[in-house]
């Protein structure tokens, strides 16, 4: 895991990482999105831009004044709809004429499980939702748009988000939320899927990249190996959770609390999430049930 020293961005300056690849973040620090949201820049001539970050005129003026004397914005791509990923896209394709691609709405790629939880109130738990949001041009999961310097895949990958996307760009892919280098990715239910995250992952995980770039932080540069990372410890964190129910039955927040020894009180809430998210999966698996009926106030037991 990078250790939070090792990534200090300028904040809205460009920074070429490769060939046809530049980076620039927005000033949006906080305990989860890290220095701020990364903003892509792919390809020469004809750009297209990947997340475009939260609503900042200094970020679009930053994002703009990133181009050439001869460049141009002609796409403009959205892994998700989280507020520091999505909003500024509507203000960009404004400013510059190009389109808004992803793979839908806020509600989009929801399961059926987390259609049901946000049907009975349950909302919120995560980095805030741009409800609004609303592509101008859907992408299917494998589809391919293509520049004159660049060719992007598009990969449905929920788990932190419905909507999620991934894009390939030849052996690297932008991986938004789902991989990060400098913390576990969120999953914060309803909008965040376990079950999802975890296939998403298996599903990158069959193919050898040579780096990802993540909506947040620093390149991660051994993909593969982070990805086993990333099961593994929620392969742990599920054994942790049974072990406990073992014991009696839990509440999420009261699991969180045994198991989040060292966390800070004030991102103990989003522990909870992330116990819940867990607790969710393995009621879908039918290793726990759910008392009085599943929810996030439940209580919960092992089966």
């Amino acid at each position: 895991m990078q250790a939070p020293d090792e990534f200090n961005p300028l904040i809205g300056e460009a920074v070429t990482l490769e060939d046809g690849l530049r980076r620039v973040v927005a000033d949006n620090p906080s305990p989860m999105t890290y220095r701020g949201t990364n903003t892509y820049l792919v390809g020469t001539g004809d750009i297209a831009v990947i997340d475009p970050g939260p609503v900042s005129d200094t970020h679009l003026r930053a994002i703009l004044a990133a181009l050439g004397p001869n460049e141009r914005i002609t796409h403009i791509f959205v892994t998700h709809s989280h507020v520091d990923h999505s909003p500024l896209a509507r203000p960009l394709a404004e400013a510059t004429g190009a389109p808004v691609l992803a793979f839908g709405d806020s509600f989009a790629g929801r399961s059926a499980v987390m259609d049901k939880l946000a049907d009975d109130g349950l909302a919120g738990g995560g980095e805030g939702v741009d409800a609004g949001f609303q592509p101008d041009i859907l992408l299917a999961d494998g589809e391919t748009v293509e520049g004159d310097s660049w060719a992007l895949t598009a990969v449905h990958t929920p788990g932190h988000f419905g909507n999620h996307l991934s894009f390939v760009w030849g052996d690297a892919v932008f991986c938004g939320d789902l991989v990060m280098g400098w913390a576990s990715s969120l999953v914060s239910p309803p909008d965040g899927d376990l079950s999802d995250f975890m296939a998403s992952c298996q599903r990158l995980a069959a193919q050898e990249w040579r780096v990802f770039h993540a909506g947040h932080g620093a390149p991660i540069e051994s993909p593969n190996a982070r990805l086993a990372w990333l099961i593994e410890h929620r392969l742990g964190r599920e054994a942790q959770i049974l072990q406990a129910l073992g014991h009696g039955a839990c509440t999420a927040e009261a699991l969180a609390h045994a198991i989040y020894t060292e966390t800070p009180a004030a991102l103990l809430p989003a522990a909870t999430r992330n116990v819940f998210a867990h607790l969710v999966d393995l009621y879908g698996k039918n290793l726990v049930s759910a008392h009085p009926h599943l929810s996030a106030a439940a209580t919960f037991s092992a089966l």
